[in-house]
């Protein structure tokens, strides 16, 4: 039987009509033939009911065969599910729509037992919640999936956490099928564990040295694996007392408590295993620690011929496999060996280290490491530790530890040092990030008072023109002062740029867009002399910035790259554009933690100049820094870059590209925009476009607040000559009290920064009083960064510097607006 008759509830089926109409035919024939023979209408009735029934019968048993073949419908066996499932890597578990657990593998009844199922698992109560997001994800679109969520700890007290996936399944997809992933996040004492007890434990054994690793409360977490056999006669050490496999004699010799004093005296040599940062730590105490036990005959000293590097193969090769940084040195001082850990926490990228560690500090550290050696060195046995700045690192100390050594050989001093390569890239980035903000602040609070004076001089400026015509002995100079206004007033938009606090018309827009339009431009700017080559990656998402201002932003590097390809010596230089798509996943392969993971398109310009000096690349952002000669730039081209790309969200690196022979072989600026997932908007109108009205032709009552007095007195003189009737007030508190006094007024004019009562908090003051005033605000901030702070209606703004039209135009603007809205 077909089983999908069987699916369709089909179990017979009468065969075809031709045949029907066939076997008819052929009844019908034999019936009348036999008619014809006998002559007998009975005998031929007879022969036709027989014939009827033969065939009915075996359409009954047709059917009843039929019938029999379809099997009855079973029950799943879900064993075999479970065996196909089985993962001794991942935990996986199959629920169905009331989220019941229907079958799962051995390793998710380990890790969650058999009586949770997803979400109800034991975890914390945001890792549920995630939990839940994913099982109605996975109903609603397929499945889902979550990365890094803790769980259970393990049994060495490791933290664990999971990749989480999970897909909608079955037939019918009425089932959820879960897959676990583990990820342990080890403590660093668990690197020294694993050694201790693999290949380098017997490495230690078989060269007369026995390791321990013991914890913050003195037990032993780890050992090499001869350690068990001399303290304990072969029982595990793990969880005992450090001191219980030790013995001492009258003596203060050491021998292990199963050998007593018929085994070979030890040496212990206690190396803390501080984390970095430790000697300012108020818990440094509570680091654990790693005891070298070393059999008093065992001496290294055929193992050194004087050179510095020439260790005991067997020693150097345990030293180089542990993750801390170890160091030996002679009782001269003089360096015997050093790990590669502790070659790379001292920043020194030779193969030998120099001949002293005092070599490896600042000038003012060296007599006191020197010191500190030779009386670890001469002194009874002990350790310590101390902070000293290294040369490669001289404002960030770091913690030294110092263990006198004896009986072996000619090392005398053991000195310890942890890795924090990374731990200082990671504050570096952080104080960069910390500096270029403060300085952003600073370069913004700048720009707001220097727009103050640029607005009365250029206010002044344009009273004075009105009484001088061209031709005037003083007209030429008053256009002069007003020119070079106009020029520091551009200077303070690139401060504003920097400091994030200008206004911005983002769009939603795709990135090669913006950069084909240019590249005509783009091409003529860098002249025939350099090849200007533009790449465009695929499937790259849409942003949303200013496309102006990500023009300024294309400009400017393209401008730099130009300079710097025109004034290097390389001849014919090449200057590259590309823009390609950064997924989530790979922005972790990038190093910088301060930056989400998520999706960017990326903007690369690349030159083959002569690079960034490296001395200069973290500064390189800041404003009035440059490398040019003086009077060719004003060091705020890379600044209100930089700032354009942080207020459209997005993040700009710069980098030397570095050639096969170890040389600088050009620059490379990296810009990473967010890719823009909501919906895509219509086309924004800016804030200050406004519909056109008829301008304010009658005269009108004005409140002008305005702290500064030269900004003050040119805006009550323009807007006088206008023929306003202007109320003027120095601060926040008069102008509420003009009001309150029962002042009429059309519209207030009034200044954002104010002291006292600012500008915002005097506007929702007489709001209270007087809801239908409009509002006029001047600052030299961002209007958007206003409307941020304070949103009101009928809410108008003018940035500063502003002329003497400018004012009486936006004034008159703004009444003939409010006149058409009431």
């Amino acid at each position: 039987m077909n089983p999908e008759l069987a699916e369709e509830g089909d179990t017979f089926r009468l065969p075809p009509i031709p045949l029907l109409a066939g076997l008819a035919l052929t009844m019908v024939c034999s019936v009348v033939l036999l008619w014809l023979i006998a002559d007998s209408s009975l005998v031929a009735a007879a022969y036709a009911g027989a014939l009827l029934c033969f065939i009915v019968l075996g359409l009954l048993i047709g059917r009843a065969r039929a019938n029999a073949e379809v099997e009855p419908a079973t029950v799943p066996d879900w064993t075999v599910t479970v065996a196909a499932i089985e993962d001794p890597s991942r935990a996986i578990a199959v629920t169905d729509r009331a989220n019941r657990l229907v079958c799962a593998n051995s390793r998710y009844d380990e890790w969650f037992g058999a009586a949770h199922a997803p979400p109800d698992l034991p975890m914390g109560s945001s890792a549920r919640d995630t939990l839940s997001n994913m099982v109605r994800q996975a109903w609603r679109e397929g499945s889902g999936r979550a990365a890094s969520l803790s769980g259970s700890r393990g049994v060495h007290g490791e933290r664990r956490q999971y990749d989480i996936e999970v897909v909608r399944a079955g037939r019918g997809e009425d089932y959820l099928v879960w897959r676990f992933s583990e990820n342990i996040v080890p403590r660093t004492d668990d690197w020294v564990a694993e050694l201790l007890s693999g290949p380098v434990g017997k490495v230690l054994s078989r060269a007369g040295l026995e390791a321990a690793l013991v914890n913050s409360k003195g037990r032993v977490e780890a050992t090499t694996r001869g350690l068990a056999e001399r303290a304990l006669g072969g029982e595990k050490p793990i969880g005992r007392e450090f001191v219980e496999l030790l013995r001492v004699d009258e003596r203060d010799h050491i021998f292990f408590a199963h050998e007593g004093q018929q085994g070979t005296p030890q040496r212990l040599v206690h190396v803390p295993l501080d984390p970095p940062g430790a000697a300012k730590l108020s818990n440094a105490d509570e680091a654990s620690s790693l005891m070298l036990l070393v059999d008093s005959g065992v001496g290294m000293g055929a193992g050194y011929d004087g050179d510095v590097g020439s260790a005991r193969p067997q020693l150097e090769a345990m030293l180089s496999a542990l993750p801390l940084g170890l160091a030996l040195t002679d009782r001269d001082g003089r360096f015997l060996f050093g790990n590669k850990a502790f070659r790379r926490a001292v920043g020194h990228t030779g193969i030998n280290l120099p001949a002293y560690p005092s070599d490896l500090v600042v000038r003012e550290d060296k007599a006191a490491l020197s010191d500190a050696v030779r009386r670890y060195a001469r002194g009874a046995t002990s350790s310590g530790d101390m902070a000293l700045r290294l040369s490669s690192q001289p404002d960030d100390p770091v913690s030294i530890g110092l263990a006198g050594v004896r009986g072996v050989g000619d090392a005398a001093v053991l000195l310890s040092i942890a890795d924090s390569t990374e731990e200082q890239r990671l504050r570096r980035q952080v104080a960069q990030a910390t500096k270029m903000q403060a300085v952003g602040q600073l370069a913004g609070g700048v720009a707001h008072d220097f727009n103050n004076v640029l607005t009365a001089i250029l206010g002044y400026c344009d009273l004075m023109l009105l009484r001088h015509t061209p031709g005037d002995s003083d007209y030429d100079d008053i256009q002069q002062i007003r020119a070079n206004s106009n020029r520091a007033a551009s200077l303070t938009r690139h401060l504003l740029a920097f400091s994030r606090q200008q206004t911005l018309r983002p769009e939603v827009l795709q990135l090669p867009d913006v950069v084909s339009e240019m590249t005509q431009l783009l091409k003529r700017l860098t002249g025939e002399r350099i090849e200007f080559v533009v790449k465009h990656d695929r499937q790259l998402g849409p942003v949303r910035a200013d496309p102006q201002q990500l023009e300024q932003v294309i400009m400017n590097l393209v401008v730099n790259a130009r300079d710097a390809i025109n004034s290097s010596d390389s001849g014919p230089g090449k200057l590259t554009m590309t823009t390609k798509h950064v997924s989530a996943k790979d922005v972790g392969r990038l190093g910088v933690d301060f930056m989400p993971a998520d999706d960017y398109t990326t903007l690369i310009v690349q030159d083959t100049g002569g690079g960034i000096p490296p001395e200069n690349v973290s500064k390189i952002f800041e404003p009035f820094f440059t490398t040019k000669e003086q009077g060719k730039g004003t060091g705020l081209g890379l600044s209100t870059v930089y700032g354009i790309v942080k207020q459209s969200n997005g993040f700009i690196f710069a980098d030397n590209v570095m050639g096969a022979n170890g040389k600088i072989e050009g620059a490379r600026f990296s810009i990473y925009l967010p890719v823009h997932t909501g919906k895509i908007p219509k086309a924004e109108r800016p804030i200050t476009e406004q519909p056109q009205v008829s301008e304010w032709t009658g005269g009108a009552k004005l409140l002008l607040v305005e702290d500064e007095d030269m900004v003050r007195a040119v805006a009550e003189r323009a807007l006088v000559r206008a023929g306003y009737t202007i109320t003027a007030c120095a601060d926040g508190e008069e102008g509420l009290a003009a009001v309150e006094e029962g002042g009429e007024f059309d519209l207030i004019v009034s200044d954002v920064v104010m002291p006292g009562m600012d500008g915002p908090a005097m506007a929702r003051a007489i709001r209270a009083l007087r809801p239908e005033l409009p509002i006029l605000f001047m600052s030299g901030y961002a209007e958007e960064q206003l409307r941020r702070d304070i949103d009101i209606d009928r809410m108008h703004f003018i940035p500063k510097p502003f002329s003497v039209q400018q004012i009486t135009s936006k004034v008159a603007h703004v009444l003939g607006r409010e006149a058409a809205v009431s």
